[in-house]
């Protein structure tokens, strides 16, 4: 959900430490269809945290919420789960809410780069939790995935299931632990 460039939170200290730097490239049905800088927060060797601005020069309107130019995302990866999860404020620090997307568990490379297959399954709770809707599914059968991987498949549903009902019950703040 991120754009092509990022400007680091001003008020990270290690901002302008290239290591800190990492490459997010979301790949979708074997190819490519993001790439883009964030400033690496932590990373435990199962989770990894990054920031990264919402940079493009367009409105993303998806209905529900818009991403606008100097939105922040903070997001979160996992070597051993079928999800990432993007904090997504304002550029004045506002929470709008998460977006989940529903991914193979991410692989870092040695170069510094996070890849991560998105299955085309996402969730969007917003910042009151009042709001949780399942998105793309219709994406998700399109993609022929059960047939070419049932297993996967299977995984990606049960996690947007399981994604939901954290979203609609207390466990949600679980998901980023």
């Amino acid at each position: 959900m991120s754009a092509p460039s990022v400007d680091p939170h001003p008020d990270d200290p290690q901002r302008d430490d290239p290591q800190r730097t990492v490459r997010i490239a979301l790949t979708k049905a074997g190819r490519l269809k993001i790439r883009y800088p964030a400033v690496l927060l932590r990373d435990d060797g199962t989770h990894l945290t990054v920031r990264a601005a919402w940079a493009r020069d367009t409105v993303k309107d998806f209905g529900f919420v818009r991403f606008v130019p100097g939105d922040v995302l903070t997001e979160h990866y996992w070597r051993d789960r079928w999800y990432a999860v993007k904090e997504v404020r304002s550029g004045d620090g506002t929470l709008k809410g998460w977006y989940c997307d529903v991914t193979r568990p991410a692989v870092v490379h040695e170069d510094g780069t996070v890849e991560v297959e998105d299955l085309d399954l996402d969730l969007w709770r917003s910042a009151d939790g009042a709001t949780v809707l399942r998105l793309d599914e219709d994406e998700f059968a399109a993609s022929g995935l059960a047939g070419r991987d049932p297993a996967a498949a299977a995984e990606a549903a049960r996690t947007l299931d399981a994604l939901e009902r954290a979203a609609l019950g207390s466990e949600f703040a679980r998901l980023l632990a």
